[in-house]
């Protein structure tokens, strides 16, 4: 898309990745995302604390570019609590507690793959790797789940999304829950691996349908068979 002065101006404003920005210019440039800015300016102005922080907001496309996608891994709202959230799907910085649901994602994974569970939550090695953690929702209120929820950031994602649909081929998109699964219902599955399993937060994964998914071994298992390079899971202590 051909872009005035003003337009380019407008973008080179915005803190995210090149690639991201290419794809995502007529959301970014648009009127929705207008709203989120001024949703999020209003908020910082009442003096409400947001997570993660406005550098960390864009921090799952910024570590893993649009050309090195090869994994989605699908959330839906930041954490809420302190130093939690740092802009990647289930993961906390290291140093805090790990929450329910990221536990039992590393449970499923020393099930599935043998990987042992580290001593932290940080999972930017997976993002560096190819792993898109991509929320739906990209910020939060503090101590306020869903709190910033039908503000834009919805269509924002649902646009990255296309973008990986119609760019790419042969991701695997990781979908836990109904919340996931629906939003996924916009990717071509003759074209990517779609992966789907109940949410692994304790109260969904309990009743079944998350322990024994087996989504780390399916993914490497097809992003061999169409010769890309498999994730190495295994986090660093």
């Amino acid at each position: 898309m051909q872009l005035t002065e003003q337009e380019q101006q407008k973008l080179d404003q915005v803190r995210l990745d090149e690639s991201w920005k290419a794809g995502l210019a007529e959301f970014l440039l648009g009127s929705k995302m207008d709203h989120l800015r001024e949703f999020l300016h209003k908020e910082k102005n009442d003096q409400k604390v947001i997570y993660p922080p406005s550098s960390l907001i864009f921090n799952a496309l910024n570590t893993t570019p649009l050309n090195n996608v090869k994994v989605v891994i699908l959330g839906q709202d930041p954490y809420h609590g302190p130093h939690q959230a740092h802009g990647l799907s289930f993961s906390v910085q290291k140093g805090v507690a790990l929450p329910p649901s990221l536990r039992n994602i590393f449970h499923e994974l020393h099930s599935d793959l043998g990987v042992r569970i580290p001593n932290h939550g940080d999972l930017t090695k997976w993002a560096e790797q190819g792993v898109l953690l991509l929320n739906s929702v990209l910020t939060v209120e503090a101590g306020q789940p869903t709190s910033h929820q039908k503000q834009g950031w919805e269509e924002f994602t649902d646009t990255v999304i296309d973008v990986l649909n119609e760019q790419r081929e042969h991701i695997v998109f990781i979908l836990w829950g109904a919340y996931a699964q629906r939003k996924g219902q916009r990717i071509n599955p003759e074209k990517h691996l779609i992966l789907k399993a109940a949410h692994p937060s304790p109260l969904a994964a309990n009743r079944g349908g998350f322990f024994g998914c087996k989504a780390f071994s399916k993914t490497n298992n097809y992003l061999k068979q169409n010769g890309i390079e498999p994730i190495d899971w295994q986090l660093d202590a």
